[in-house]
């Protein structure tokens, strides 16, 4: 006898969408059968699907929660902890988040991923993972704690080429250490993940729009340009290419010309990943100029319509493998308070909307098979990040991250009857599924709107990059 049947309904299995029975006990998926097949067999729990889409559940390769911002009079505050984050994203039907360890100079890497486990230990509904960020200056004892924590399944280092914005500098990491850390993750089988912007090109047109009193941020598209990204996606992955082994992640690619950079690199084998955001895709600089147009915003900044067109075709392609958020959540007041091209806050609330907005956006309006769709928003980040098979597939052995999604459910997003914050960039728009239920290793989290979550539910899950993925572009 099974915990639980999902019975009817039209899975997206590895060999294609088919309607079957998946069967679960306990925390994984234990058999897949023919429509009906599993049923007479019994379970505590049977779950009739039918007219619904059954996919593993989301993963997001890149969140920040618990993200100190600039608050009102000068004060820092935090964005939102990951319980509110995690809520939200088993919601909208992604049951895995990719956070990430900010370590600073005065502490070790050990002790700032220690800090941050601590918090997601005690305040996190979904499952999770870390990845570790790291800035100049380190020196080679923080270097020397690479292997050591990627053995330990932290195998992925986020490095960033620009400090961003000259009023809030941080992150930068210069390319000697870049190439340092590149070398290290080659030895040991991790992967690099680069925030890349030309610094240079970055800082100068900051104080050119200055200078020129164009300081609003309608003008951010300025400050941080398509030219940025050709520049700086082409000199660090010229850099990687001449570590042996070495392999990365683009962040957030947000031009055309990353694109086209990306895709140049795959078809020379190098192995090299890239994700999008669902901001960059469906908001463009011309938002900017809307009432509250900051809420579209992160960083790097909006492109224009052509950027967008070339992020189409890059995910239609397979030359960008992911679709993430960049979620940083917090309240609107908090989102409006920057203004201007130096202190505009950056990321967005859209962990919750993510799944159903991009099915409705790739599958319904685009043509996208749902098998596509899935490999997007789940399967990909899964395999590229060292958590497939266990996540990122409905499979026997896999653990059971289910999500049904009903079209039944279309609606209008209405951002006040979200779970994170009290706004949504996506206020109004249309979406032709949404889930119905949201299950996590086996327990239904969300059902008909109901939360069933508990703190102790969350799991922090260790990854080890495969071999393929580090060998050259097998996804």
């Amino acid at each position: 006898m099974f915990d639980l049947v999902i019975t009817n309904g039209t899975a997206v299995l590895p060999g294609g969408a088919a309607v079957v029975d998946i069967a679960v006990s306990g925390h994984a998926i234990v058999a897949i059968g023919g429509a009906g097949t599993l049923v007479p067999v019994g379970a505590t729990r049977v779950v009739d699907a039918s007219g619904q889409f059954v996919i593993p559940g989301g993963i997001d390769p890149h969140v920040h929660c618990a993200l100190f911002l600039p608050g009102p009079g000068g004060k820092m505050i935090g964005s939102e902890q990951p319980n509110i984050v995690s809520k939200a994203s088993l919601f909208g039907g992604t049951t895995t988040m990719c956070d990430f360890v900010f370590w600073k100079p005065g502490t070790t890497l050990t002790e700032a991923v220690k800090t941050r486990q601590e918090l997601f230990e005690t305040k996190c509904y979904s499952d999770y993972t870390l990845h570790i960020a790291v800035e100049s200056p380190m020196g080679p004892e923080i270097l020397a704690e690479i292997p050591g924590l990627v053995k330990a399944g932290y195998p992925t280092i986020k490095m960033f080429t620009t400090d961003i914005t000259p009023s809030r500098m941080a992150h930068l990491t210069h390319y000697g250490e870049i190439w340092e850390v590149l070398k290290i993750l080659s030895a040991e089988g991790g992967l690099a993940l680069i925030h890349a912007e030309d610094n240079d090109l970055v800082m100068h047109m900051y104080e050119k729009l200055i200078a020129e009193d164009k300081v609003g941020f309608e003008h951010l598209a300025e400050a941080h340009t398509v030219m940025s990204e050709e520049l700086s996606f082409n000199r660090v992955i010229g850099l990687a290419k001449n570590v042996p082994g070495a392999a990365m992640y683009m962040v957030h690619t947000s031009a055309r010309t990353g694109v086209d950079a990306v895709t140049r690199a795959r078809k020379e084998g190098f192995p090299i990943y890239a994700e999008t955001l669902h901001q960059y895709v469906l908001f463009n600089a011309e938002d900017y100029k809307r009432p509250n147009g900051q809420i579209y915003h992160t960083y790097p900044s909006l492109k224009y319509p052509e950027d967008q067109k070339a992020l189409w075709a890059g995910m239609e392609s397979g030359n960008i493998q992911c679709v993430a958020t960049d979620e940083v959540c917090c309240p609107l007041e908090i989102k409006l308070i920057g203004n201007r091209i130096d202190d505009t806050t950056g990321g967005n609330s859209g962990v919750e909307p993510r799944v159903s907005l991009m099915y409705t956006e790739m599958v319904t309006k685009r043509g996208f098979s749902i098998e596509h769709f899935v490999d997007l928003v789940s399967t990909n980040a899964a395999k590229i990040m060292g958590l497939y098979p266990r996540k990122g597939v409905l499979a026997v052995g896999s653990d059971a991250d289910i999500v049904l999604l009903d079209p039944k459910l279309a609606h209008k997003i209405d951002g006040a009857a979200l779970h994170a914050v009290d706004y949504s960039p996506w206020d109004g728009w249309d979406v032709s599924v949404w889930p119905s239920m949201t299950v996590l290793r086996g327990k239904i989290m969300v059902e008909g709107g109901q939360f069933n979550g508990d703190l102790s539910d969350g799991a922090f899950i260790p990854r080890k990059i495969p071999e393929e993925i580090r060998r050259g572009p097998s996804v």
